[in-house]
């Protein structure tokens, strides 16, 4: 491996081990067996480093969330939503110390203009990523650029953020994927009720 995958790898071990606050470029540096004007050279700085480990991390998660999702090719779009909250709980206590490091990420990012920029760059992938799976679960010809899909797709991910910072928390708290699917059913019906024509 060259620098960068080397530093990459390092920041990926010391996210979950140290958590991101307290992360210094030395620990970086020692951990990786690189130098500091890598991180430099590479990142930008010690922040935009850990954040693409960040980014990284949580891409492959989606990745794995998005094939558990779409493997049964009969499934419904709320059956996979279902499955993907079902997967999002079963998986969150192996990331919860990558979970950690990337609240304490955010609020850093609130600060740094160009490290939210990063952030917000990595929500726009993962919302195209979605956006395309939920355009092949339609099944309809939609395209991940329609309105619809992107749609779908942002609401997906606001619920799988809102349900892993409630389970981090709360964990025998959280909301399950039953109470989630049931509340979104009881949500539609009252938002568009069904009326029965007269005399029928």
């Amino acid at each position: 491996m060259g620098h960068r995958e080397d530093l990459l790898a390092a920041a990926r071990r010391l996210l979950e081990e140290k958590g991101y606050a307290h992360i210094t470029a030395r620990d970086l540096v020692k951990a990786s067996d690189t130098n500091l004007h890598s991180i430099g050279y590479h990142f930008g700085s010690k922040a935009g480093l850990l954040n693409t480990a960040i980014g990284e991390a949580f891409e492959e998660w989606l990745e794995y969330l998005a094939e558990i999702a779409m493997a049964d090719p009969t499934a419904s779009p709320i059956e996979r939503g279902h499955l993907t909250w079902t997967t999002t709980l079963r998986t969150l206590s192996v990331r919860r110390d990558l979970l950690l490091s990337y609240m304490e990420a955010l609020a850093q990012a609130e600060r740094s203009v160009p490290l939210r920029e990063q952030f917000a760059e990595q929500y726009r992938r993962c919302r195209a990523k979605v956006a395309t799976l939920v355009a092949q679960s339609l099944g309809d010809g939609s395209s991940s650029e329609d309105p619809r899909c992107r749609a779908v797709a942002s609401f997906v991910i606001a619920v799988c953020d809102g349900l892993s910072v409630q389970w981090l928390l709360d964990p025998d708290g959280a909301p399950t994927p039953e109470e989630l699917s049931e509340g979104l059913a009881a949500m539609w019906a009252a938002s568009f009720p069904v009326t029965v024509p007269e005399g029928t």
